[in-house]
């Protein structure tokens, strides 16, 4: 069991393998932990801890991470969490995986601390569509927020959903905009996704607008395409893993 602490603020991690930094931000929603990785379509833990120095952690507020909440900037809290435990790992640059919101969270990481980002892989990114306008925000936060205010007497349940709806009060991919994708640098490999939670719209629309973006339109149904799909994103990170850190 590893924790880094900072203040108030505990963060659960886990590490895996060895070799060039690879970041893992959870699928979950606001319930973004390691344990979530076991029910993605594959799981990048045991495939990329062969090659990789593989890095997993419990968001803030989510299962074994603990924190204050911060209004003023959610998405940039979250950001500074996972730059704060690199760098309480000694890492300067590294790649990133997310899935689900740990696509957003990686946007705004990457938004944050571009040249410290080397490769990001997108997987199946949340976003608001036309189809899930009016269910997706709540259905993000809604018993995340229940359930964290419950036993912390310090948190209203008031406080935590007016975080929970300044967080998603956006639109697009919530933590970044159009314009911050269109101009991103970053290589990314993007992987849409396909229900109401996951529009393929916004992963199709990540794609066109990232200028080094690639897609794999289709990767997850049937599973026969996942194993193809893990292998391009083996090339991808092997491409773009710098030979010194």
């Amino acid at each position: 069991m590893s924790v880094w602490e900072r203040g108030e603020l505990s963060i659960y991690y886990e590490t895996y393998g060895s070799g060039f930094p690879l970041l893992l931000i959870a699928p979950g929603g606001m319930n973004s932990v390691i344990g979530f990785w076991n029910r993605a379509a594959f799981n990048p833990i045991e495939i990329f801890s062969r090659h990789y120095w593989v890095i997993a952690m419990d968001q803030r507020n989510a299962g074994r991470s603990t924190g204050p909440l911060e209004p003023d900037d959610p998405w940039g809290g979250y950001a500074e969490d996972q730059l704060g435990l690199m760098n309480h790992l000694g890492i300067d640059r590294f790649h990133v995986l997310g899935c689900c919101i740990g696509c957003s969270y990686a946007l705004r990481l990457i938004e944050r601390a571009p040249g410290r980002v080397a490769a990001a892989v997108i997987e199946q990114p949340i976003g608001l569509s036309e189809e899930n306008r009016a269910v997706l925000p709540r259905h993000l936060y809604g018993r995340w927020a229940e359930a964290l205010a419950g036993p912390r007497p310090e948190l209203s349940l008031d406080a935590v959903q007016g975080f929970g709806k300044k967080m998603f009060s956006g639109d697009f991919v919530f933590s970044v905009t159009r314009e911050f994708v269109k101009n991103c640098r970053t290589p990314m490999i993007v992987m849409p996704g396909n229900n109401l939670d996951h529009p393929r719209a916004i992963g199709d629309e990540i794609a066109a607008l990232a200028p080094n973006a690639e897609i794999i339109p289709e990767w997850r149904h049937p599973a026969e395409l996942v194993p193809p799909a893990v292998a391009k994103i083996k090339k991808f990170l092997q491409a773009h893993t710098p030979t010194e850190r």
